[in-house]
């Protein structure tokens, strides 16, 4: 057996807070060989091992070869055996037989314990078992300790800590009460194999000398190797780590090694970890790449009573930026001689109640973090397309009881090659505050909210709402005839210029239950909108909304009555309910539509969710006004051990008035939506749970006169045994007046089994039903054990920076307990989507 490393870092530890440094020499070359950089967080349920304290520590560092050096003044020694003999001549006691010795929380056994009074040492002989006070078992044919415990030498020595590393040596030796000194040791975090206890371990790590200094708390090893099932694999000389007591420590972090062909090359990372003080610390991480040169990033990290930030940083001089030349058109952000950025993150506590922070970020270009792997574009992570943004922004936020307060500016950094950052706003600020008062009024609740927003933004963005605007670029920003850019063709998603607003809501409302079990709830809102907009007079931009300083106000109540009435059947197999419900909203018609412009309720999707709403839209610039009813039918299910049926089906109705939905403003919201007719398209509702396993959820809406389905997702998932099972099926029908130019259908399914108590398989799978292909999928198997967890899998990976490309890898991740992982990935082909 051999001697404890600590756990490795994750590989891209300059995301993390450390807690340990891993030594260089042995494990440079392990994780070298081991593999590039697709290295993930390596925390694991490890089979076998026991959940606690001394297994969460060790996992930080290694197992505890420390001793009890703790010395009470007034803890006894108490010996036991089946003989004692006092030798008092030579001043010296031996005890025989089934000897124990209890000292200050430790235990001694052996079959033979002599004591010298005039040196003060003890000698133990004969299957000698030191268990310590922290639950670490020493097993030694010879074991002899001062009478404190604190010096001390053992032959053959197996050590046996609470979380199952093991620790085995020739001899051990301690002195001074300060260091340890191992003679032939092993180590490995692996249990010997019941059926063949001689066979080698897994995994373990040999050396011909270890030496804890546990004054220094490090551990150093030399002539070390590491075996794996009885075969050598490396070598180190020298090494050291910190010892298990220590969760900070300067040294060297696990290098990894990347490998981006098109881009840079091979790439090797050595970070370095430099703990300045315990509330603060820094890593540097240069990356040496076989194209481009040296990548250089620092990040600090600073803890404070009531909080922490960080400050991270990254740049190279690109030795080849002709790399990031485009096959066809004009050259990717990347082809510039210096690429880099800052960035920080920080967030306070003031009080119980409030917070405040920031995100902050300047970087040279929107490729940089795709192209590098730096942030979370290097987070593998299937089925997602990573961050596609960046935000820089400071925010105040509060929560009390009933109320919760808002307030930040922001920023948007675009990291798509099609992002025109003049295009993006600049938000500052937008403020929320909502209450609920506490004391009702005229029996009802009484609530509010308030939002200010204000934002700018340099230039119009316009989205194509048919094909051929899309060919002729009628909608691109380079496009400057007006001529082109009208509603026909385009959709203005933002405008240019300053767009203010200041909206307030207050909404009172009352549930009467009568004698026949039937609930009314009348309500009352009032809603209050001014704004100013400077908007600039950029081509095209006046045929959507005026252009010029102009100022805004708008007032909507409304009033209404909810009605439901549940009946309920209770048979001996279960119980059944069935509500009706009804909700009735009388207002005035919405005022000034497309001349306050919708920057922030752009997103509707009518279903089952927003049909009792009495506003549907997603956010403040539009409010619905006209009398509307909604009505409905739920029907619930409860049975006996069998589970419950929840379904509803329902409709909305315009019953007067201007229908704001079938009135474009300049994203064209409501059109499509299924809102637009005087009789809006059914909605509904169809979940079944016959028990925790299994659950199926699916939700419709259906075209008003022909009922063709215009949107369908049905979600299934199981949960058994060792089974998990889950797949999403959606369809959605084209809506071209808001930029959905074609039909959409997919199936996302994903499945997991665990095989046996170590073994399990993965896979997943998204198919383009419209494309007839599938366009991401992954499938992996796994082994975790006690002491060691593999897993290979491969998947599909998109690369956005350049030229669009679907990558096709294999990922190999390898992880021993105490160690930590790596991992190593591979392209295996290279396509386009």
């Amino acid at each position: 057996m051999a001697p404890a490393l600590p756990t490795l870092p994750p590989s891209r530890r300059r995301f993390r807070r450390p807690n340990g440094p891993v030594a260089a020499g042995l494990l440079v070359v392990l994780l070298a060989v081991a593999g590039p950089a697709a290295a993930q967080n390596f925390n694991q349920d490890w089979v076998g091992v026991p959940k606690s304290k001394s297994n969460a520590s060790s996992t930080a560092s290694g197992p505890n070869f420390s001793i009890n050096t703790k010395k009470d003044p007034n803890a006894q020694m108490l010996l036991q055996a089946d003989n004692m003999n006092y030798d008092h001549a030579n001043e010296m006691v031996t005890a025989e037989g089934h000897v124990q010795l209890y000292y200050n929380g430790s235990t001694v056994t052996a079959d033979k314990l002599t004591y010298y009074q005039q040196t003060k040492k003890l000698r133990a002989e004969g299957n000698v078992i030191l268990t310590e006070a922290d639950g670490k078992i020493v097993h030694a044919e010879q074991l002899e300790l001062s009478d404190d415990f604190r010096d001390g030498f053992v032959d053959a020595i197996q050590v046996e800590s609470a979380d199952k590393t093991r620790f085995g040596a020739a001899r051990m030796e301690r002195s001074g009460g300060r260091s340890t000194v191992f003679e032939s040791g092993a180590y490995t975090a692996c249990k010997p194999c019941v059926d063949h206890p001689t066979w080698p371990p897994k995994w373990e790590i040999k050396a011909d000398r270890i030496i804890h200094d546990e004054v220094e708390k490090m551990i150093y090893f030399e002539n070390a190797r590491l075996d794996a099932f009885g075969i050598p694999l490396m070598w180190s000389p020298f090494f050291s780590t910190p010892d298990p007591t220590v969760k900070r420590k300067t040294g060297w972090l696990a290098p990894t090694i990347t490998d981006s062909p098109s881009k840079y090359g091979w790439g090797f990372t050595a970070p370095f970890y430099w703990a300045i003080a315990p509330d603060y610390d820094v890593t540097l991480t240069p990356t040496y790449t076989t194209k481009q040169g040296l990548l250089m990033q620092a990040e600090w990290r600073q803890r404070f009573i009531n909080g922490s930030y960080t400050i991270h940083a990254a740049g190279i001089f690109q030795e080849d930026p002709d790399q990031f030349v485009r096959t066809e058109g004009p050259a990717t952000p990347g082809d510039r001689n210096f690429r880099g950025d800052v960035d920080s993150t920080g967030i306070f506590a003031l009080n119980d109640k409030w917070v405040f922070g920031w995100d902050a970020l300047l970087i040279t270009d929107k490729t940089f973090f795709q192209d590098y792997g730096i942030k979370g574009f290097s987070d593998f992570n299937s089925f997602q397309s990573g961050v596609r943004e960046g935000v820089s922004q400071l925010y105040l936020a509060g929560r009390g009881d009933r109320s919760y307060f808002d307030a930040r500016v922001m920023g948007y950094y675009g990291f798509s090659e099609f992002d025109s950052q003049s295009q993006l706003p600049i938000v500052a600020p937008v403020i929320d505050y909502s209450n609920v008062l506490g004391q009702p009024i005229l029996g009802g609740e009484v609530s509010y909210k308030i939002n200010l927003t204000s934002l700018s933004r340099q230039s119009a963005e316009f989205d194509a709402v048919n094909q051929n605007a899309v060919n002729q670029g009628f909608c691109a920003q380079t496009t400057a005839d007006p001529a082109v850019k009208v509603p026909a063709n385009c959709l203005l998603r933002g405008i240019p210029g300053v767009y203010s607003r200041l909206s307030a809501e207050t909404t009172w409302r009352h549930t009467i239950i009568d004698p026949l079990g039937q609930m009314w709830t009348p309500f009352f809102v009032l809603r209050g909108d001014v704004a100013n907009a400077d908007i600039a007079n950029q081509p095209g931009v006046s045929n959507y909304i005026p252009t010029g300083d102009t100022s805004l106000a708008r007032f909507m109540p409304a009033m209404g009555l909810e009605y439901r009435y549940p009946f309920i059947s209770v048979q001996s197999w279960g119980t059944q309910t069935v509500t009706p419900i009804g909700q009735v909203i009388i207002r005035p018609n919405e005022t000034d539509i497309g001349k306050f412009p919708n920057e922030d309720a752009q997103s509707l999707v009518f279903s089952d969710s927003n049909l009792f709403s009495i506003d549907k839209f997603s956010g403040w610039d539009r409010v619905e006004g006209g009398g509307r009813a909604n009505v409905g039918m739920e029907y619930t299910a409860q049975f006996n051990q069998a589970g419950n049926v929840n379904a509803l089906f329902g409709q909305s109705y315009q019953l007067f008035g201007l229908n704001s939905y079938a009135v474009a403003d300049t994203a064209n919201t409501g059109l499509d939506s299924g809102l637009q007719t005087s009789r809006s398209d059914y909605v509904a509702r169809l979940g079944f749970q016959p028990n925790a396993i299994y659950s199926l959820t699916s939700r419709f809406r259906f075209d008003e006169q022909t009922f063709n389905v215009q949107r369908l997702e049905v979600e299934g998932k199981a949960n058994f045994d060792r089974w998990a099972l889950s797949v999403l099926y959606g369809d959605y029908a084209e809506q071209p007046d808001i930029g959905f130019l074609t039909r959409r259908e997919g199936v996302l399914s994903t499945a997991s089994v665990k095989v046996t108590q170590n073994w399990s398989v993965l896979g997943g799978a998204r198919y383009d039903i419209e494309n007839s292909q599938f366009d991401q999928y992954r499938l992996g198997v796994g082994y975790i054990d006690d002491c060691f967890a593999v897993n290979v899998s491969y998947f599909t990976d998109y690369s956005y920076s350049g030229n669009t490309t679907v990558d096709h890898r294999v990922m190999l991740q390898i992880n021993l307990r105490t160690l930590g992982g790596t991992a190593f990935s591979q392209t295996i082909s290279t396509g386009t989507p």
